[in-house]
């Protein structure tokens, strides 16, 4: 009886496998959109299909809380207050949260967030507004899950404990017990295609798969993404530095769409493409003649500069920004290229 509504690229196995073999095999229906999931083609598919079930990829639904939900509550000083209110944000959370379900047709009662990390303020609206939100883990050489949970187990910023007949453990943790995640299992690659000195570099003598992500796990066994080794950085004092944190905390400014943090000859650049149009109705919502973008821009980076310096630790303090004018390159699955701004 679950109808799936596919909105991301057949071509990557999360949702070849979880939104296309895993459906077809439990005889449920999936519809496919006839172009590129944007607003004017979404919507009226939304109100059409009804779906039951949706996977999708963090920055579909940041994007949707940014540009629609949080400019809500932010139109008026009288808005702005209440929401600073926390009972009364999250009893708006919840008007919002039921408007959002009705949107995706009203049926929904599983959407899917994989591919990366979900936005710390975006995932506490999710949970004050009851959207029937999961989050899963996992990688393509591991078919793809490998942890998860369904809505409402979720554990905030959690990927949630690891699969059934799984083995995981955390490498060499540090006095943080943060360290490389490392699995086993029937799901689990045999190996690259014919790569085998690839192949032999991912996997540990005994034979524990590495996923390359850094993490740790709590007590009660739910899953903590830190961000990927290979991205991350040591400082002068010899602290580990995760750019995916500080990136999280840069992007939940409301004036921040995206960001990408770099390591320049020891000095933290934060690029950070700005929440434009957001800014030009700043101006109306200030009752400014008219708006210099440039001007503002440059004030928006020395409030973000002091925003995230009094939110990261010592070692993780940016020395400068730099304005991304357009998007960042991305992969299929919506990750911004690291290697092109490196």
């Amino acid at each position: 009886e679950d109808v799936f509504l596919s909105i991301l690229p057949l071509s990557h196995a999360y949702e070849c496998s979880l939104g296309l073999i895993l459906p077809f095999s439990r005889g449920a229906h999936v519809v496919y959109l006839d172009g590129a999931p944007t607003p004017s083609m979404l919507l009226p598919a939304l109100s059409t299909v009804r779906p039951t079930i949706m996977l999708s990829v963090p920055l579909i639904v940041e994007k949707i809380y940014k540009n629609k939900i949080r400019q809500m509550f932010t139109k008026t000083w009288v808005t702005q207050f209440l929401y600073s209110i926390s009972f009364i944000r999250r009893a708006l959370h919840k008007v919002a949260g039921k408007k959002l379900c009705q949107t995706f047709g009203g049926n929904l009662r599983f959407f899917g967030i994989g591919g990366s990390k979900l936005d710390g303020v975006v995932e506490k609206f999710l949970a004050d507004a009851g959207f029937p939100y999961a989050i899963g883990y996992g990688l393509t050489e591991t078919s793809p899950l490998l942890a998860g949970c369904t809505p409402g187990k979720v554990k905030w910023q959690s990927t949630g404990p690891k699969l059934p007949d799984i083995e995981m453990k955390i490498l060499n943790p540090n006095n943080r017990k943060i360290g490389e995640i490392v699995v086993k299992g029937p799901n689990v690659m045999a190996g690259y295609y014919k790569d085998p000195v690839i192949t032999a570099s991912c996997f540990t003598e005994d034979g524990w798969f590495r996923t390359k992500d850094l993490g740790y796990i709590d007590k009660k066994g739910n899953l903590y993404i830190k961000g990927r080794k290979d991205n991350m950085m040591v400082g002068s004092n010899g602290e580990n530095i995760y750019p995916e944190e500080i990136e999280a905390t840069i992007n939940e400014h409301d004036m921040v769409l995206e960001s990408l943090v770099v390591n320049n000859k020891g000095k933290l650049i934060a690029m950070v493409h700005f929440n434009y149009e957001q800014i030009e109705k700043l101006h109306t919502f200030n009752d400014e003649a008219e708006v210099n973008l440039a001007k503002r821009v440059e004030e928006i980076k020395k409030e973000l500069m002091e925003y995230v310096n009094d939110r990261v630790n010592k070692s993780s303090k940016i020395l400068e920004i730099i304005e991304q004018p357009v998007p960042f390159e991305k992969t299929a699955t919506q990750k911004i290229k690291r290697y092109l701004y490196n």
